[in-house]
């Protein structure tokens, strides 16, 4: 792929003429290549092609709408800060410079909110859109910008929907992106306007991927057709409070007595009442009467309709994360006490999956002066298509995010009777509308869209689905199956919020108490919230929607026919837990626990993350603040970059305590031996342990899934499900192959499958340890043969893939970045691929590590997610901030700012992110002016 020409440390991107030249030479050399693919379309792309749609940013462009002059400062990274007298100036500003640096982008996401994939990419995408107009993100868009938004948020999205008209006007697709000039080959497709609801859909896209445990809600159901219900309870153990603590130590309930406490500020808006019926966070819980329960077997009609659910969910294109899976981010806050600047410190890594362009755009909005028409000095981490801030500070607070994976989706089994479907005993008539969905070089296609009172029927979405199960794990009082269940789905994001207004009131709170009020506006998606503000105060607060169920727990589907399961309302917004200056001086959030299940009423998820990476955090500060220690920017950049496997802290003893006798797995054994259990790139240590760990999980529960949740190609000869006893004859077996994509099988390797292993890992008898006799292999009875195993299976796996030589084996070899463009970077022609992708980037880092860089176990070592940016926040001059985006600013190939920041992102380096005038100016590149 080709080279990032970054310009190196201490010297400014685009400044030097060798850069440009190499640069320039580059281009040629792709050109060349297109030229030669081009034959097959009939033409070719000169040097023009390429740079016409790179940006003004020095002089002044004329802008229809702006009431009066707006300054763009860039710096040597294209980074742009943006300096206006109103709001509105502010915001079209900012439409217009990201519409030029991300525009082809902002479309895409934008068809994909909408259902409109189609319109830009063919037929390739009928199936999507069918599944994305079911959901219909972009009607409740609408809805939500009609009647739900504030005047201000109205007047903010009309300016910066004028920005990027402003950006567009006179503009064809090649002017704009090269990606433009590529569909040109294939269709017609010209970029519309630009409009409010535009940018209100992403939120939707980006609830979508955050959206809580409904992986794991089908995970479960699918996984009883091979396995009882006391081998699912073990593959969902309880969360380890007594290990790893929850985020909230100190806060909103009483730790001696366990009641909770309520708050004397801040009236909530929320509209839930009553009490949750469940607090039970290990996912093993079953409800009575539950539409299906881990004790009941699921049988192959709903198997069909499930494993079909997750296979049209897997396909749907991923806004900022893989899918749902694995999502996670780090954020801490350490208290002024604990600092060497007397004053907070914030750091900040969201862990998504890798795109290119990164999914994040950096920016600062400065009002030249705070005043009631311009209320904004806000910089941060925002996303191209919405307008204002997400993640940052202004000049007094400063924040953070994390998934907060409250469960916010449930998935309903319906009884479908002709035109309509049972609910408490009478039949009801669904709730439909036509979908007409246009399809580039093609035919349109016209879908009818059914809803339950629970919600829309996703099962009206695959073919799989339409073959409702015949038989389902219901209670006796389940009505008669007839033609099968239906599946719809129950999600917060369905209805209508104010997550927009929150966005706004988030940039410009200055206190603690704003920023609570502010997040109760935080409807979708529910993220944890940290604080930090110049008073040297820090906070947590849990913002969301969250549902109150009436029965059940939400960790299985429920029969949508019974009033009982329906959600009663939500938790109230005054009793969401949060934390104020905790006395221990410092809160992590890292998608642990929010709050001890035994002190908080309310169920707020059945599926937590298993805490490690925040575990691992806590220790690491507390480490540091011991006997007096002071931690600084430095340090918690550091933290960041914590490569410690947690899982190999526990397996390496006993590993190395297997008597292996053959010498070349011997070999590969001794590197176990004084490694400090550190997952750095050019570790051949972390290379061995994390196949052997691999090959661990697939021995030990991989094998035992069924073909739903295992890896495609990977095959096996299988008992029948319908046997009545165990089959010892290899030939009475059946092969059955893996079904899912290989960056969401199972099992997956993470801190859910540590906290697995522990706990059956002292048990060296214990049935998970035992595999049948194959072909190829002797049966396995005890732990110490599976672990034997797994060390021969990973030195001969890596053998194949590194090398016999063990001394040219790393880590970073096997765990590779590829960054690809999210559309034509994936499924375009192969030189188009070449242009457009970089990579691959040898990695350290690993799964549950603190510096997260996922795999997935079942699927190989190649990274799924990341840390999509890293920042720390430095309240006592906001000028020793740093920041870092995996990408560049410019989602232009070829452009100095398209991968300019990669290099340092992969080495753990941090920009220098500055915001006062004087320091903005100092470092300032290029200014343009837009002029009324």
């Amino acid at each position: 792929m080709p080279p990032n020409t970054t310009a190196s440390s201490g010297q400014k991107p685009g400044k030097s003429g060798r850069k440009k030249g190499r640069r320039a030479r580059l281009i040629l050399i792709v050109l060349v290549l297109a030229i030669v693919g081009g034959v097959a379309y009939g033409a070719f792309w000169s040097i023009s092609t390429v740079r016409a749609s790179f940006p003004q940013t020095k002089g002044s462009i004329t802008l229809d709408g702006l009431s009066g002059p707006v300054e763009v400062k860039r710096d040597g990274y294209g980074i742009p800060q943006v300096y206006a007298s109103t709001d509105e100036d502010l915001f079209m500003a900012q439409g217009y410079v990201q519409a030029q640096d991300r525009f082809y982008e902002m479309d895409v996401r934008r068809h994909m909110t909408a259902g409109k994939l189609s319109e830009m990419f063919g037929e390739s995408q009928v199936d999507n859109d069918e599944f994305l107009r079911t959901l219909g993100w972009e009607r409740v868009a609408e809805k939500e910008y009609k009647s739900k938004l504030s005047a201000g948020t109205k007047k903010y999205l009309q300016a910066y929907a004028k920005g990027v008209n402003a950006y567009l006007k006179g503009k064809d697709g090649a002017d704009i992106s090269l990606e433009y000039a590529a569909l040109g080959f294939t269709n017609d497709y010209a970029p519309k306007e630009w409009t409010p609801v535009d940018s209100v859909a992403w939120l939707k896209a980006m609830a979508w991927d955050l959206r809580g445990n409904m992986q794991d809600e089908i995970d479960r159901s699918l996984m009883t057709s091979r396995l009882g219900p006391k081998q699912i309870a073990d593959l969902y153990p309880q969360y380890p409070y007594d290990r790893n603590k929850p985020i909230v130590q100190e806060g909103r309930y009483d730790t001696v007595t366990g009641e909770y406490s309520q708050s004397s500020t801040d009236s909530g808006t929320g509209t839930g009442t009553g009490t949750g019926t469940g607090t039970g966070t290990g996912g093993t819980q079953s409800s009575a009467g539950s539409g299906l329960t881990n004790g009941t077997e699921a049988p192959a009609g709903l198997e069909s309709q499930l494993s079909g659910l997750y296979g049209v969910l897997d396909d749907v294109p991923e806004a900022v994360g893989v899918n749902g899976n694995g999502i996670g981010s780090n954020s801490w806050v350490v208290g002024g006490a604990h600092t060497i600047s007397g004053k907070p410190l914030l750091a900040n890594d969201p862990h998504l999956s890798p795109s290119l362009p990164s999914v994040w755009y950096q920016m600062g909005l400065h009002c030249n002066g705070i005043s009631e028409k311009c209320q904004y000095d806000v910089s941060g981490y925002t996303f191209a298509g919405m307008p204002g801030v997400v993640i940052g500070h202004n000049q007094e607070i400063a924040w953070g995010m994390t998934n907060s994976g409250a469960d916010v989706t449930d998935l309903y089994l319906e009884k479908l009777t002709g035109e309509g479907y049972e609910y408490d005993d009478k039949v009801l008539p669904f709730t439909t509308r036509k979908e007409k969905i246009d399809v580039a070089g093609g035919a349109s296609k016209t879908i009818t869209v059914r809803e339950t009172n629970n919600g829309p029927l996703l099962s009206d979405r695959d073919d799989e689905l339409v073959k409702v199960g015949k038989k389902a794990g219901v209670d006796s009082a389940a009505p008669d199956r007839g033609d099968g269940y239906g599946i719809a789905l129950r999600w917060t994001a369905l209805d209508p919020g104010t997550s927009m207004d929150a966005v706004f009131a988030i940039d410009r709170a200055t206190d603690w108490t704003a920023f609570r009020k502010a997040a109760t506006l935080f409807d979708v998606p529910s993220q944890n919230l940290v604080y930090a503000d110049r008073e040297d105060n820090i906070g947590y607060q849990l913002p969301g929607r969250i549902p109150i169920r009436g029965e059940g727990d939400g960790s299985l589907p429920s029969p949508g026919w019974d009033s009982k399961y329906r959600w009663t309302g939500y938790i109230d917004q005054d009793e969401l837990p949060n934390e104020y200056n905790p006395k221990r001086g410092y809160i992590v959030t890292a998608n642990q626990a929010v709050v001890d299940k035994d002190k908080y009423p309310y169920t707020l998820t059945t599926d937590w993350g298993y805490g490690t990476r925040s575990q691992r955090i806590s220790d690491l500060i507390a480490s540091k603040i011991k006997n007096g220690g002071k931690v600084s920017t430095d340090d918690m950049r550091q933290m960041q970059l914590d490569n410690s496997s947690e899982i190999a802290k526990l397996l390496v003893p006993k590993l190395l305590k297997i008597d292996v006798p053959d010498k070349d797995v011997r070999e590969a054994q001794k590197l176990l031996e004084g490694w400090n259990y550190t997952q750095d790139a050019d570790s051949a240590a972390a290379a061995y342990f994390n196949a052997t760990w691999r090959n661990i999980l697939k021995l030990a529960f991989g094998n035992k899934l069924p073909k739903e949740l295992r890896v495609k190609g990977q095959c096996l000869y299988v008992e029948p499900t319908d046997s009545t006893g165990p089959v010892d004859d290899e030939d009475d077996k059946v092969r059955e192959c893996g079904q899912r994509d290989a960056d969401s099988a199972q099992p997956d390797g993470g801190d859910r499958w540590f906290e697995v292993v522990r706990k059956i890992l002292d048990d060296e008898d214990n049935d998970w340890w035992t595999t049948p006799k194959t072909r190829n292999d002797k049966a396995v009875d005890t732990r110490d043969e599976l672990f034997g195993r797994a060390l021969a299976d990973a030195r001969w796996e890596l053998t194949a893939k590194l090398g016999k030589d063990l001394d040219t084996w790393s880590w970073g070899r096997l765990h590779r970045l590829y960054l690809k463009n999210q559309t034509l970077g994936t499924d375009g022609p192969g030189f188009l691929q070449y242009m457009l992708n970089r990579g691959p980037y040898n990695m350290g880092g690993g799964e549950a590590a603190v510096n997260a860089t996922g795999w997935n176990a079942a699927g190989g070592y190649s990274v799924v997610w990341v840390p999509s940016m890293r920042m720390v926040v430095n309240l006592e001059n906001f000028d020793k901030s740093k920041w870092i985006n995996l990408t560049g600013a410019s989602g232009h190939a070829y452009s100095a700012h398209y991968i300019d920041q990669t290099s340092k992102w992969v080495k753990g380096e941090l920009l220098p992110w500055v915001s006062s005038d004087r320091a903005v100016d100092k470092a300032t590149s290029d200014t343009l002016v837009l002029q009324p």
